[in-house]
This record gives C-alpha cells, structure tokens and sequence, in this order.
C-alpha cells in the first residue's frame, strides 16, 4: 500500500539487504561537544535521537574519526579507540527504538588534521603532498605503508560501528577530507601509482572501500559520500565526478552526492546551501552520476519542501533525499506529510543560525525550533501544571511562540496585536523571495495558534489598565522593538522609507539609499539590487554586515559582487535633503542622490510599552525584542521557555 500524499518519498527501500522505512535519510550531523573521553553523554545520544523520532528513516552521526592523526576538531568521536563502543550502542539502540537505521561516518581530515591545535600525539599531519596547511601546520606526503595503514582503520572503526549494532557505515569521501583531498586535481600533486590520473587518484579511496567491505562482510551497507563537483579553482567537474562514481559503482550500496570542499569559505555555501541559492541546488549533480550508475544514489542541498523531495525520487534524479538542518527546524517534517499535514512542517530558512552555534557556542541550534539543544530535557513530558488565566502582548515570533507553548499546557491564553498581521517584522519581507521560508515559519505559527486554541485579537492596542482589569494570572509582554531614527535634519522627509515599505518595493524610485549595513541593510540592497534599482549602502563604521553570522555575511559576499551594489563605509550620514543623503566621509562632504532613503540603523527595544505592565498581574514575563533587540531564534526560544515558567 503506498503513502497516498507521497508514495514514492514514502516507499521502502531495501539496501543489501537492509529496509529503510522510506527514501529520507538523516545526512551526517557530528557532535559540537563530547565527554572528556570524546564519548557520547547523555544530551549529545539525546539530540541524534530527536532527529530519529519524527519519521527519518536512517540518521547518520557525522565525523567518526579512523586515527588518532585525522582528527580535525577538538571533540569528534574516536573510533579507533574500543572504549567509544559504549555510548555507540547505546545511540544505535536509540535509533532502533524508532524503527530508524542507525549509520556512522568513517573520517578522516587528512593535511586539515589537528586544526584546533590538539597535535598531542607530537605527530606530522598526513596527507597526499609535502606541504603547510592554512593553519601553518607541517603535511607529509603519505607514504605506501601509511596508506595501507590508514585504510585498515578505516576498516577496523567499520568493524567497530557494526558492532555497535548500527545498520550501516558512511566513507567520507568529499568535502577535501582526506580521501577527496587525494581524488581532487587540485589538491594531489603527487606523480606515483596515488596521483595524476583520476584512476590513479582514486586507488586509495577505492582502496578503503575494498578494506571496508572486508572487514563488514558482503551482506553490510556501505554508503560512499562524494563531491560530484568541488566547485573550487582547479577542482573537478561533475564530468569527472561521473568517472568517479562509475568507478565506486557496484562497490559501495549507496553513492551519496554532496558538493564542494569544507576548507573554501564561499564553496561552503554552495556544500550547505545558502538562502539566496534555489533549494535543490546540488541535486543536478546527483540526476547526472544516476544516469551512469547502477547503484542507488543519494542527493541533497538545502531541501525543505516534501512536494520537491518527492517530484526528486518520482522523477528518477535521485533513489534517497538526505537532509540535515531542515531535520533541526522540524525533525517529524517525515510524519507530517506522510500524514497529510505538510502545510505544519518548519521549513529551514537556511539562516545558518545552526552552524553558528556548533562553531563558536558548541552547541545545536535552530531558529525555528527552541527543542534543539535541549533534547535531554525535553524528552519526556514536563510536570504538569495549574491551568491559568494568559495574556500575551505582542504577535511577534516570541510572543506567538509563547502563546502556543502556554495553550499547549492548558492554560487560557489570549493575544493581542496592535497591527492586523502576526510576525512582526518578518512579516514585511513577506515578498523577498530568498526570507519566503521565514515568512512560511509565521504562517505554520498562526495555524499553531488557532489549532491550540489561543484568542488572538488583532488589531488591538492593549493597556496595562486594560490588561490588569480582566485578572489575568500572567502577562507575557512581547511588545518588540522600534526602529532608530537617526536625529539628522531631514528626517521626515518623504523620500524615507523603512522596512514596512517593502510589501511594495516596486514601487520605490530607481536610486535607493540604505542607511546602515547591517544584516537588514545588506538582505534589503540585495533584494531591491535585484528588482533593477540603483543601490547604494552607507555605513558609518569600517566595515559591513557587523551582525551576521559568518557563513551569511560569506553567501551576502557573493551576491554584492554579483550586483551593482555599491557600500560606502566610514561614511556618516549628515541630513537628508531633496536630492539625496548628505554623507561626510573621509574624502570629504557629499551628497549621494536618492529617490529614496531607505532606514536600516537598527533597533531600539520599547522598554517605555514594556514596563507599562510591570504591574498588571501576579506574574509578568517579558520575551523578545523588548528585552534587547536580537535574532528570530532569541525570541523564539525565549517566548517557549518564559512559557514553560507558568
């Protein structure tokens, strides 16, 4: 009997002789922080299994690393150490209480080895050529002996995992980990039997596969991870990528596409697609290798919609759909379109808040989804609690969150919104098309909010007098932020605009400028850069996109110089005339013209609302931007744990 909303995303598959539930696979996601031991605790098993409850069919646990000299991060787990075996069973069995096949990556980092600096064990990093690798460290050219002996642990740490009792083993074999560093052009420089041709610079990854296979048996999965296109100056081309595959073919039982290489800051946003590329980006790469092999293959690249994923297999691009962060914005997206309720799945906005946190706290994270991070704790139901009488202030994303969340623990909940729309300012980018994924998040929380039941008056300005006069047990004030108007002469003229004017940004004349270039300045030039206006950013400090996250100001890099944007730092706006914004700059005094001058200084919480209902009732929780303006996923997070307080 197949799935009637997606039969062909929803069918088994079989794998040498394994049965994975349905064609969505968990790519590998590895572990920001382990014990002392680089062993799995409690809240690291807790977060894998989260990911394996809401229907995937298989989750893989990513960076199990074969040698103690191919470390790359400071924390990753060691399979060439027995005492890991522990916590391995006790994340595969968590797996199998969900009926979810439990996979481990086999790694290896090769000359990026010891990149954290923890080269403890005093030895060389390995990898194809003699070399200094980008954090200064000494590479040695790997030797025969060291090739046969690296493969043999992968080999051994295979022989580990399937002891373990997971269902199958992944060989990294791209990204430029230490295999892909010796199948890549440009990074194996080596003229023996290991380098030159592409037959020669695939004997060791082909190698490891045959070692692998050994040490498993006939009758165990094996899944290959290649780069069907490195995307880098000198790398290869899905042309080659398709020898590649053809060469892995009948070897390994899955040949899963990805893209890129890690270490290329811009290619990265291509391997983990950014919001401003289309989502199936890299799937091409996939539908290619398929028409040239028999062996199933995998594909993936910034996919969040079902109605894709399934049009994917139906279609015979690719055999599985492997996703990654958009099982953090909603890990049981598999259960609801398989069960008809596709339009209540958190679709990733690919705001790169995840790998933020994984980089710099050490922790997991999602801006849609306050669960992650926190599994351990939110595993079991919490206490039961007093049904209560709750006003909540304010529909922005904190204040919808809280709602939901009180509702959801049976307390009485009303909202009040002072415009006609939910979401505050996400609702304005509403019509960008790369924020349509945030904006989708908005309206997933206004259904949430009529399914749970909450009373949501719109339009309504509530006071604190008016709050306090109907009793309520608790206030949550979500009241938000207010734009800074910058107090220069000429404020109020009617060439300014904000960000509610986006809603009709056509309309906007053809010389825009932006004053400020943060995050919402740089996302709102590339936008109007893209409807054909005449964009010019002005920034008085020394540089742009100060608040973004890495990973976004890289993929923001690479729409500017795709643009006529033109950004102007170290340039203070003085006032704002018929002609334009008068700016003084290093060079002196100028006056950049403008149609329009477009507000993006930042915000300012409204501490003078929020305090109003300090007050008002017994107990009063503040959440969101009327705390300190920040991200959707401090309001978020926030408004769900203030309302886990009731």
């Amino acid at each position: 009997m197949k799935n009637k909303y997606y039969p062909h995303l929803a069918s088994p598959i079989t794998i040498n002789g394994v049965t994975f539930k349905n064609r969505l696979f968990g790519a590998p996601m590895s572990n920001p922080e382990l014990d002392p031991d680089c062993n799995m605790r409690k809240e690291d098993i807790a977060f894998h299994e989260n990911r394996a409850r809401g229907g995937l069919a298989s989750v893989a646990i990513g960076l199990g690393i074969v040698d103690a000299i191919g470390r790359t991060h400071t924390k990753e787990i060691k399979l060439y150490d027995v005492m890991s075996l522990p916590s391995l069973k006790e994340v595969a069995n968590a797996m199998h209480h969900h009926n979810c096949n439990a996979v481990m990556e086999l790694a290896h980092g090769g000359k990026y080895g010891n990149a954290r600096g923890h080269i403890g064990n005093g030895a060389t990093l390995i990898g194809p050529n003699d070399e200094v690798n980008a954090e200064g460290l000494k590479v040695r050219a790997m030797t025969d002996e060291d090739i046969y002996r690296v493969a043999d642990c992968f080999a051994d740490s295979a022989k580990l995992v399937k002891e373990a009792g997971f269902d199958m083993v992944l060989i990294h074999g791209g990204h430029g980990w230490l295999l892909g560093q010796f199948s890549s052009p440009s990074m194996n420089r080596r003229t023996d039997k290991w380098g030159g041709s592409l037959e020669n610079r695939m004997r060791f990854p082909l190698l490891v596969v045959e070692k692998v296979r050994e040490a498993v048996g006939p009758d165990y999965p094996i899944e290959f991870r290649m780069s069907g296109a490195e995307y880098t100056e000198g790398g290869y081309t899905i042309e080659e990528g398709v020898e590649m595959a053809k060469m892995l073919d009948g070897k390994v039982d899955i040949i899963h596409v990805s893209a890129g290489v890690h270490e290329d800051r811009e290619v990265f946003t291509y391997t983990h697609p950014s919001m401003f590329i289309e989502h199936g980006f890299n799937v091409h790469l996939a539908a290619e290798i398929k028409k040239h092999v028999k062996t199933p293959v995998a594909t993936l690249g910034g996919l969040n919609d079902p109605d894709m994923m399934e049009e994917i297999i139906a279609s015979g691009k690719a055999d599985i759909i492997q996703v990654a962060r958009q099982s953090l914005a909603d890990p049981f997206f598999p259960e609801k379109a398989f069960s008809g309720n596709a339009d209540d799945i958190n679709r990733c906005c690919r705001c790169y808040t995840c790998f933020f946190n994984y980089l710099t706290n050490r922790t997991f994270c999602c801006a849609m989804n306050p669960v992650i991070g926190n599994e351990l704790e939110n595993k079991h139901a919490f206490p039961p609690t007093t049904p209560k009488k709750v006003i909540v202030v304010g529909g922005g994303p904190g204040g919808m969150q809280a709602a939901i969340t009180a509702a959801e623990r049976g307390h009485s909940v009303t909202l009040y919104e002072k415009t006609g729309h939910l979401g505050g300012q996400v609702y304005f980018e509403r019509d960008i098309p790369f924020k349509k994924d945030l904006y989708n998040f908005i309206k997933v929380l206004e259904r949430r909010l009529e399914k749970v039941g909450v009373d949501v008056r719109m339009n309504t300005a509530i006071t604190a007098e008016e709050a306090a006069a109907q009793n309520p047990d608790v206030i949550i004030s979500a009241v938000g932020a207010k734009p800074i108007i910058p107090n220069i002469p000429g404020i109020d003229n009617k060439k300014v605009v904000g960000l509610e004017d986006l809603s009709n940004a056509e309309a906007l004349g053809q010389k825009i400028v932006i004053l400020g270039a943060g995050v919402v300045g740089m996302e709102t030039a590339i936008y109007l850069n893209s409807l054909g206006k005449d964009v010019t950013v002005v920034e008085m400090k020394d540089d742009w996109g100060g608040d973004a996250y890495f990973m976004h100001k890289d993929a923001m890099k690479i729409e500017v110089r795709k643009s006529n944007i033109q950004i102007k730092v170290n340039t203070k706006a003085k006032s704002i005339t018929d002609e334009g914004l008068v700016c003084e700059t290093p060079e002196g005094e100028v006056t950049i013209e403008a149609d329009n001058i477009f507000l993006a200084a930042g915000m300012r919480a409204d501490r003078t609302v929020a305090e109003t209902f300090y007050n008002a009732a017994p107990r009063v929780f503040e959440v969101g931007d009327c705390i300190k303006p920040g991200r959707v996923v401090d309001a978020v997070t926030n408004g769900y744990y203030r309302a886990l307080d009731i």
